[in-house]
């Protein structure tokens, strides 16, 4: 079977029964088709219109399994449909190996959840989905390649343009994070993304390499953190982590203690910093 072929037909499939009103998009110009237009769909997805033609073309026919969350979340695919689609990219799970799949209703959890920061990350703490004010709090993933899409990558290569630390200070987050990525690593021994990404850490920073020949293991639970934004400043934060039974995500979101200066914060970059993501973006 021809999965290139397959996958560029099921996208365009997908794309054309959808109508921009039911993705929120505003659709007050002239259609020739009342599904989503491509370029539609990359603006939904986070991805290039050329990218999007050479995949429906079948010229692309292995899309990053980041990509396919995006596209499962833009295309509002059911659980179902998502498992197909990243089964067409190559991405079918596999023992050993980390499952990227987002289901339906964490998606919709994340869309409806707008009045505080929440995150969808996999076993390897690799981010699959946010929400706008996460993008606002943490900077736009969006910018980021998919590589660099990553909570230890960020933190330990220093690429994160804000600094997080845990009430216990920098010793326990690096700590907890390593112990964790260590933790999963025991659990997914077959996943080349977490291996490479464990030797890229390696090759780029010291102190990764210095916590993982501790060989600890432990799970990175909820705590108190204080982030350095560069335009509100310090917010001190409860930081909640849920783990699901299937696919072992990591659903991730902040909350203020309420009438805190952190929670006046929160509700400042709730206006200002998503209306700077929207300036930008139509610059």
């Amino acid at each position: 079977m021809n999965t290139s072929g397959e996958l560029g037909t099921i996208l365009r499939v997908w794309r054309e029964r959808l109508t921009p009103k039911m993705t929120g998009l505003p659709a007050n110009t002239a259609r020739r088709t009342s599904g989503l237009r491509r370029e539609e769909l990359a603006v939904l997805a986070g991805v290039s219109v050329d990218y999007i033609v050479r995949l429906e073309q079948g010229r692309a026919s292995a899309p990053s399994a980041q990509v396919c969350a995006a596209l499962a979340r833009a295309l509002q695919l059911s659980d179902t449909e998502q498992e197909h689609l990243f089964r067409l990219a190559g991405h079918a799970t596999v023992t050993g190996r980390i499952s990227r799949l987002v289901p339906e209703s964490i998606r919709r959890l994340v869309d409806r959840t707008s009045d505080r920061p929440v995150a969808v990350f996999d076993a390897m703490w690799t981010l699959l989905l946010w929400n706008p004010l996460w993008a606002a709090l943490m900077g736009d993933p969006s910018q980021l390649r998919e590589t660099e899409r990553n909570v230890l990558w960020l933190h330990f290569v220093g690429l994160s343009p804000c600094h997080i630390r845990k009430s216990s200070g920098t010793e326990g987050f690096d700590t907890s994070m390593v112990a964790d990525l260590r933790r999963s690593a025991g659990r997914y021994p077959d996943d080349p993304q977490l291996r490479q990404l464990v030797t890229r850490l390696g090759e780029e920073s010291g102190r990764f390499s210095e916590l993982w020949q501790r060989h600890e293991i432990a799970e990175h639970g909820p705590t108190v953190k204080s982030i350095a934004h560069p335009d509100v400043g310090r917010l001190d934060l409860d930081c909640d982590v849920l783990t699901t039974q299937r696919g072992d995500l990591r659903i991730v979101m902040y909350t203020a203690e309420p009438g805190s200066e952190s929670e006046g914060k929160l509700a400042l970059l709730a206006t200002i910093g998503i209306q700077h993501m929207i300036t930008g973006a139509t610059r």
